[in-house]
């Protein structure tokens, strides 16, 4: 009966198991009599007969399977060490009898190797207790777990990115225009005349002549060929660009290798989840109660997701085709509700656009009816998109995942068509504006401060006199109706990537939106931070952040690619522009395009450079730009192709070590059941013969 219950352990001849380049060392064992019948060494025998090895009745190398005296963890600090601490003093013993037979030289480097990891542990752990909010950020993870944190910890990063935009700016446009002035013809900056305090809400009058607007910056006393206003201007603003695009890159290259190999490679179990889950850290016994409730309502979403996966094997094809037929109906609604948005956002656009006196606040309203209308609609359709999510029968982690397609699919979509009709517009009335670029910061700049108004507006007017009622009166039905009020992350993630991306599209033409980006950001925080700590409770279902920051990063990306795929437009039009005479204002006044600064340059430089520059910007450079890109891919897929042949050997390595376990334990079970029959035989042997009398 032991020999059938035995376990097979199949994934010891996986393919990429018995073709992968690492050494058979998994650990060091003694030559013992039993060596021979571990299943680790008779898997190895079978893969070395299948690769022409020894015979299956030969012996093994054991040098093969012995690590040898390299050790890993030798130059690593004892504290950083994962063991207890009699294991430490073992390590730190045997590290002393290792210094005597290596020599002084070697000694010396590995203990100079240990201090400098030690000291760069130190500095690291100063400087992460120097970063802002770290008791805030402490306090709601403690309350409402670490999805809700990694919303804060977003809006820290994009408040240090906009911080980098703003010292950029400072360098390459701010400083040489202050220093070197903006030229004879330009007006001086003075509040007055027809001036008002409605001008820092819609950006026109003194803050248009400010220098918040791209017509603020003329060609100063700067004047030299390579080194002036204009080519500064660009510069700062492709940099930003351009160090915005490798930092959200890279974040969203290790969210997703970090995503590929613990979500995709390695499936956490139920032991780990219930044996491994709970912090020890936590003192506060309402902590205590909210991370326990975590962990069972985690595992709840894993059995529900589990019995999702079963029902869905049992489904029949009618129901399958009954099922698509009702998602194809609920996909179409979407469609038609998306476009209904569009068109609600074009016609307020044409209403914000007629040139009729009014009063002043109909006036302002309708100046700021196409943000109006903008935030309604990504306020409210995510919610219609959750809802019918819910009847499309996903699983929970789909649903998430597909309402929030359809919620970046609206929000930029809305801010595209927006920038359509604005482009449109001016094409038709280009006669009525005298800067157009101005115009287009305004409107940037108008979206920017009415997103920060919405924002304050769904805390302190909406959030909060509906905890108060709750509080006040928790039985009436008005609480009732309205229900307990949650943190939903996804949304409020969105609406982040849709600031930042207000920002990026508008920075060429308001110059100073990632400064106001930046202190709308840091009030956001302390709004989102009352929000969250006074008027919201704990979800009932843990929201997985690391599933979900490579997606957060993505919608990064993809308003970076809309600023630039605006910028690119702008920049190809200045030379009609130019030509009419219809933007006549900032830097690239007077018929000058970025294209006439640049070539101007290029023509003052050596002949060598310019012939460098050619050849780069030449068909001709094109080849070997392509043979070295194709030589990098190629070195990064052997790359990932040798890690996951690591990752494989290190699964068989797992199975390998558990299956000698239970072969150890049998055999240890087999001796012990072996020496007590032999003591049962020798006891009743020894009763069955009774010690004979001796006659004398």
């Amino acid at each position: 009966m032991e020999e059938l219950n035995t376990p097979s352990f199949m994934r010891l001849l996986s393919d990429e198991s018995t073709q992968s380049t690492l050494s058979s060392d998994s650990c060091e064992y003694y030559q013992t009599e039993i060596f021979d019948q571990l299943p680790s060494v008779q898997a190895l025998r079978l893969i070395q007969t299948h690769q022409g090895g020894p015979e299956p009745g030969g012996n093994i190398n054991h040098k093969q399977l012995q690590r040898g005296p390299r050790d890993k963890t030798s130059t690593q600090p004892l504290r950083n060490l994962v063991m207890c601490i009699q294991g430490k003093r073992d390590a730190r013993d045997r590290r002393k009898m290792q210094r005597s037979s290596i020599g002084f030289w070697e000694s010396w480097r590995r203990s100079q190797s240990i201090n400098r990891k030690r000291v760069w542990a130190q500095m690291g752990g100063t400087l992460s207790s120097l970063l802002p909010w770290q008791q805030t950020l402490r306090a709601i993870e403690g309350r409402f777990g670490i999805g809700v944190k990694s919303y804060f910890i977003f809006l820290r990063y994009l408040i240090y990115l906009n911080l980098l935009h703003c010292a950029l700016i400072s360098g390459f446009i701010l400083g040489p225009t202050a220093f070197y002035g903006r030229g004879n013809n330009s007006i001086p900056l003075r509040f007055g005349g027809n001036d008002s305090f409605l001008d820092f809400f819609l950006g026109s009058g003194y803050l248009e002549r400010s220098p918040v607007f791209f017509g603020f910056y003329t060609r100063g006393s700067l004047n030299k060929p390579c080194l002036n206003t204009p080519l500064l201007y660009i510069i700062g603003i492709l940099t930003i660009l351009f160090l915005s695009l490798i930092m959200v890159a890279h974040r969203t290259i290790v969210g997703y290798k970090h995503t590929w190999m613990l979500g995709k490679r390695y499936s956490t179990n139920m032991s780990f989840k219930i044996f491994c889950g709970w912090d020890f850290t936590i003192q506060d016994p309402t902590a205590a109660t909210l991370k326990r409730s975590f962990i069972r309502n985690d595992l709840k979403l894993f059995l529900d997701e589990q019995r999702f996966s079963l029902r869905e094997e049992q489904r029949t094809l009618g129901q399958k085709v009954l099922l698509y037929l009702f998602r194809s109906v609920l996909n179409l609604l979407v469609l038609s509700l998306l476009g209904g948005a569009f068109a609600l956002i074009y016609y307020a656009t044409r209403g914000s656009q007629r040139d009729n006196e009014h009063y002043w606040l109909v006036s302002l309203l309708l100046q700021y009816l196409p943000p109006i209308t903008i935030t309604f609609v990504n306020l409210v359709l995510p919610h219609i998109f959750r809802k019918i999510s819910s009847f499309e029968d996903y699983s929970f982690t789909t649903q998430v995942n597909v309402t929030l397609l359809r919620s970046i699919f609206l929000k930029l979509a809305s801010l595209g068509f927006y920038l359509f009709f604005i482009f449109t517009t001016e094409e038709t009335e280009h006669s009525l504006f005298q800067c157009r670029k101005n115009r287009f910061g305004r409107e940037m700049y108008k979206l920017c401060i009415f997103n920060f108004l919405a924002t304050f507006c769904n805390a302190f007017l909406l959030n909060y006199p509906r905890k108060l009622v709750q509080e006040c009166c928790p039985s009436s039905l008005l609480a009732r109706l309205m229900g307990k009020q949650h943190f939903l992350i996804p949304f409020n993630v969105l609406d982040l990537v849709y600031g930042q991306t207000v920002s990026w599209v508008g920075v060429y033409y308001c110059p100073l939106l990632p400064l106001i980006g930046s202190v709308t950001l840091m009030a956001t925080f302390y709004i989102k931070k009352f929000t969250v700590l006074r008027c919201c409770v704990a979800e009932h279902r843990m929201f997985r952040a690391s599933s979900s920051s490579v997606l957060f990063h993505f919608m990064l990306l993809l308003g970076l690619l809309m600023a630039a795929v605006t910028l690119g437009l702008n920049l190809h039009q200045q030379e009609f522009t130019s030509k009419i005479n219809m933007s006549s204002c900032g830097p690239f006044g007077n018929e000058q395009t970025v294209f006439n600064v640049t070539g101007v340059c290029v023509e003052s430089l050596p002949t060598l450079a310019q012939k460098t520059l050619g050849y780069l910007a030449s068909e001709a450079f094109a080849l070997p730009l392509i043979l070295a890109e194709v030589i990098i891919l190629t070195s990064y897929v052997s790359r990932s192709r040798a890690n996951q042949k690591a990752i494989e050997r290190l699964k068989d390595m797992l199975v390998m070590s558990s299956s000698d376990k239970r072969f150890l334990v049998k055999q240890h079970a087999t001796v012990l059941r072996g020496k007590r029959d032999h003591h049962k035989v020798r006891s009743a042997a020894i009763r069955e013969d009774p010690p004979q009398p001796q006659n004398d």
